[in-house]
């Protein structure tokens, strides 16, 4: 559940159960009564609007296996896990594309990253709109879905190398992920509810047990998708790199099959007509409270007891009354933006902190984006043991563990994986070789001679830099730091082998990694100065290269579709990536041999050099060093941190939406659902921001979102103990109250009894 969050589709969810299981309740209170009366207040008008009718189909909708589940949600729940399937795989490698493919820097993928989840929730108000404004719910999941598709095949033709250049990649990459998002959260408020509505109400108990098989689908599809997803863009090569294109083009399938499967079950559909959008009537009432009161603001108008009350003049007093309701939940949702912040960097800053982590488990090489399946695998496994387990244990204690204390805590919790955070990536940091800064150097020697060699680099004024005795086919034990007078600087060396004693110059730039080989031709010897090139193997590969020392040319074949020709007498390859992990024999051939080589284990985030050499009768052998050290920090210290952040997801995320649930009017259930959206699309720009204009180390950026996660919890706590929640009753008030009224400026009212 990276990212987004599948508790949030899950609102979906519990929204519709809940409201399904009240109008259940509604039509059962009507049955039993010939006619309902309420009463409305409105302007004067001699209109009668005609009633709604829905047209639901008469005959009776096909069964599953002689139950009561219509036939038509089986549809509907392959439907929703093919594209969950979609959108988190792909959204799985969508950094490390950001980060690899279009070369952009972590602050940049980051920034990008979050802009797109914000958009994927800031759209699901456009879909919902839609649906119940214009076009349905079946009209508005198939043309978005549509949209969806292309979206994924734009993405994908973006990431093929072959297709343009650099600026064509992003333009691509962006208009397709601009789709994706239009796509993806055009269609989240309508899925569920759609399949609510393939339900009779007499069937309230099987609805209920269609959303948690809904429920399970969207985690089923996140949970494989998050795994395989980043096995095919690392175990899978493309013109010669990690496959993005077919990371994006197999969810990009998957929503193909959602959509065709989707559509399949068009003819046994229960398709409602559009009703109309609650969350319009809500903006609209709570603008024409504000412009009513400002325009009556003289002080011989009497004043009234709400602000809110001020649209009585235009809108139905229970409407008015299930928006005052409303407006004391939505005030809680203000702090709630700094959580989502926290939570979706699971896909960005923890995957970017991945990729400097040893991947290597000895049984399994984990990538670097494949640790955010640990997600909703914790989620399936915290949720009932929070509900069974941890719950009952407090509520046995006598400790009152309310819903607001539940999120409270939740935030602590995820507080909490940040400072762990940080505290990981202070000892990567610690254990990740420095980086040679400005008129600085990093210098190794390597002595491929058959005797020890002495050497000796030397200043522009003869000084003594640098002095080491290195055995024969040995190394430098450490890489030793230079400083430059310049950006660039000849260095003078002195050999001393046997009694031969060679100078040599080499010039060399600053901010670069250089080696020294020694060389042995007959019974002198040389040197050649070798730049070890950087950025090999972030994305947690392996680098690798060959010197040979053969008088033959060796052609080297690492993989099905990688090969390597290393010229003759010393010849220097350069860098080829490869998939970390064993190569006992990798095939090679002169012009006259074939042999093998055995590369032995290639640890991931490391560079490799393989010198080819002869000594015995036998065929040639590989003697191995490592130009770059892999970090040895296993990737299975992000397990705490992703266990604290998951702890506190379900306890912030499942709580607070059964909380804000309960004290919202059945009415205002969808407005309350797109303020929630909103409330991640909201947290998400605050990454954005914090990514582009901190400037901050990645620890103390960690702590930075720590201690103001804490501060927010703060306030939070504040606002939670000044609450006074309602009961469901209270959320109704008796009909004989009305808002007293004036004349002046303000409309005449009417109180008209309607039937329904």
């Amino acid at each position: 559940m990276p990212q987004s969050k599948m508790k949030l589709d899950s609102s979906l969810v519990k929204g519709w159960q809940k409201r399904g299981a009240m109008r259940s309740e509604k039509t059962r209170s009507k049955s039993e009564k010939n006619e309902s009366k309420e009463t409305l207040f409105s302007p004067v008008s001699t209109e009668e609007v005609p009633p709604r009718l829905l047209s639901l189909p008469k005959k009776p909708t096909p069964k599953i296996c002689g139950s009561n589940y219509p036939l038509s949600i089986a549809f509907i729940v392959v439907n929703e896990f093919c594209e969950r399937f979609s959108y988190y795989g792909m959204k799985a490698v969508l950094t490390l594309y950001f980060l690899y493919f279009l070369h952009w820097s972590e602050d940049t993928s980051t920034s990008i990253y979050h802009a797109f989840s914000s958009l994927c929730y800031f759209t699901p108000i456009l879909g919902a709109a839609i649906a119940d404004s214009w076009l349905g719910k079946f009209k508005t999941i198939i043309y978005l879905s549509l949209v969806y598709v292309l979206g994924h095949v734009v993405k994908s033709l973006g990431a093929l190398p072959i297709i343009g250049g650099q600026m064509v990649h992003t333009v691509l990459s962006l208009v397709g992920l601009s789709l994706i998002a239009l796509g993806t959260g055009g269609i989240k408020p309508c899925v569920a509810a759609f399949g609510g509505d393939q339900f009779e109400e007499k069937h309230a108990e099987e609805r209920t047990r269609y959303f948690s098989v809904f429920y399970l689908s969207i985690n089923a599809g996140s949970l494989i998708s998050t795994f395989i997803t980043p096995m095919l863009r690392g175990d899978v090569q493309c013109f010669g790199e990690d496959c993005y294109a077919l990371a994006f083009g197999v969810p990009g399938l998957l929503m193909v099959i959602a959509l065709v499967v989707f559509s399949m079950g068009s003819k046994i559909y229960r398709k409602p007509p559009p009703e109309g959008n609650i969350v319009t009537q809500v903006a609209k009432c709570i603008w024409f409270a504000i412009s009513n009161r400002f325009n009556n603001r003289s002080g011989d108008i009497p004043k009234r007891q709400h602000w809110l009350d001020w649209a009585a003049e235009k809108y139905p007093k229970q409407l008015i009354m299930d928006v005052k309701a409303l407006t004391r939940v939505l005030f809680l949702y203000i702090p709630l933006p700094m959580f989502w912040a926290l939570l979706d960097q699971q896909g960005s800053r923890w995957t970017l902190q991945a990729t400097r982590m040893n991947g290597n488990l000895g049984f399994f090489v984990l990538q670097p984006d494949q640790m955010q399946v640990l997600n909703p695998l914790l989620v399936l496994i915290f949720i009932p043991l929070f509900d069974l387990v941890i719950y009952r244990l407090v509520s046995k204690c006598g400790i009152n563990f309310s819903s607001l204390r539940k999120m409270a805590v939740g935030m602590i919790l995820a507080s909490l994986a940040f400072a762990v955070a940080a505290a990981v990536e202070i000892k990567i940091d610690r254990m990740t070789p420095p980086q040679p800064g400005s008129q600085k150097i990093f210098l190794q020697a390597l002595n491929l001679a058959d005797d020890e060699v002495k050497v000796t680099v030397l200043g522009d004024e003869n000084n003594t830099l640098l002095e080491e005795s290195i055995k024969s086919f040995q190394k430098m034990p450490h890489y030793a730091q230079l400083h430059l007078k310049t950006k660039s600087q000849d260095f003078h060396f002195y050999l001393k082998y046997h009694n031969l004693s060679v100078y040599t110059k080499h010039s060399m730039e600053e901010k670069n990694w250089y080696s020294l080989i020694i060389l042995e031709d007959g019974k002198n010897i040389s040197s050649m100065m070798v730049k070890v090139e950087e950025n090999k193997t972030t994305n947690g590969m392996t680098a690798v290269r060959f010197i040979n020392t053969l008088r033959k040319e060796v052609n080297i074949s690492l993989g099905t579709d990688i090969s390597l020709t290393v010229g003759e007498d010393y010849g220097v390859s350069a860098y080829t990536t490869l998939q970390s992990g064993e190569y006992p024999a990798v095939h090679c051939r002169t012009e006259d041999k074939n042999f093998s080589l055995n590369m032995g284990l290639l640890d991931p985030g490391a560079a490799y050099l393989f010198v080819i050499i002869n000594r015995t009768s036998q065929d040639p052998q590989a003697w191995k060093m490592e130009d770059v050290p892999t970090t040895k920090l296993s990737i299975a210290w992000q397990l705490p941190q992703y266990a604290l952040v998951t702890a506190g997801e379900v306890m912030f995320s499942v709580t607070g939406l059964e909380f804000s649930y309960s004290q919202a009017p059945t009415s205002m259930k969808s407005v309350l659902q797109a303020a929630w959206l909103l409330t991640v699309a909201v947290g998400n720009i605050i990454v954005l921001v914090v990514a582009q204009f901190s400037g901050l180390v990645q620890w103390a950026e960690f702590i930075l979102f720590s201690c103001l996660l804490l501060v927010v919890c703060l306030i939070f706590s504040i606002m939670g103990y000044n609450y006074v929640p309602i009961k469901p009753e209270d959320l109704q008030e008796p009909a004989d109250k009305q808002i007293p009224y004036t004349q002046g400026n303000m409309i005449n009212l009417e109180t008209k009894k309607t039937k329904l």
